[in-house]
């Protein structure tokens, strides 16, 4: 069984001095399981200034510093898809030119193991305790991108 996030992103910064961004994330397939702990990271052009936001679900934030635009999303609820919409303030003067920044997603899935692995019999000997009849499994993204 394969599951994934599915994220799409338009992010243009061919319109002058406004770039115009608009990404959309969901489960693709999740096998019932609840998709938490989403953050869309988004690493900017350096002529981006500040970014204006309008997010359905989460939080934003954008670091002009490290030109970093962050979007805590938590958890994905079933029947509403996340979208981010806005436009980005770019540097007066700065040459127009396509960027297609990479998009970071950062999730987790409780109760499933991606891998497919299954723990069928554990045994413990010598032990004072009586340990949980039971395996937890976890699925954490790792180092997940889209490409733009």
């Amino acid at each position: 069984a394969v599951v994934s996030t599915q994220s799409t992103g338009m992010i243009n910064f061919n319109e002058g001095q406004i770039g115009k961004v608009d990404i959309t994330v969901g489960p693709k397939q999740t096998l019932g399981k609840t998709v938490d702990n989403v953050v869309i990271s988004v690493p900017m052009p350096k002529e981006v200034t500040g970014c204006s936001m309008t997010a359905s679900v989460g939080t934003y934030t954008f670091d002009p510093t490290s030109k970093q635009l962050r979007w805590d999303i938590g958890k994905i609820q079933p029947l509403k898809v996340p979208t981010m919409r806005g436009t980005c303030t770019i540097i007066a003067g700065a040459q127009s030119r396509a960027a297609h920044p990479t998009i970071h997603v950062d999730f987790k899935i409780s109760q499933l193991a991606v891998s497919g692995l299954k723990v069928n019999r554990l045994d413990m000997f010598n032990e004072s305790y009586k340990p949980f009849k039971g395996v937890k499994y976890i699925t954490k993204a790792g180092n997940f991108q889209v490409r733009t």
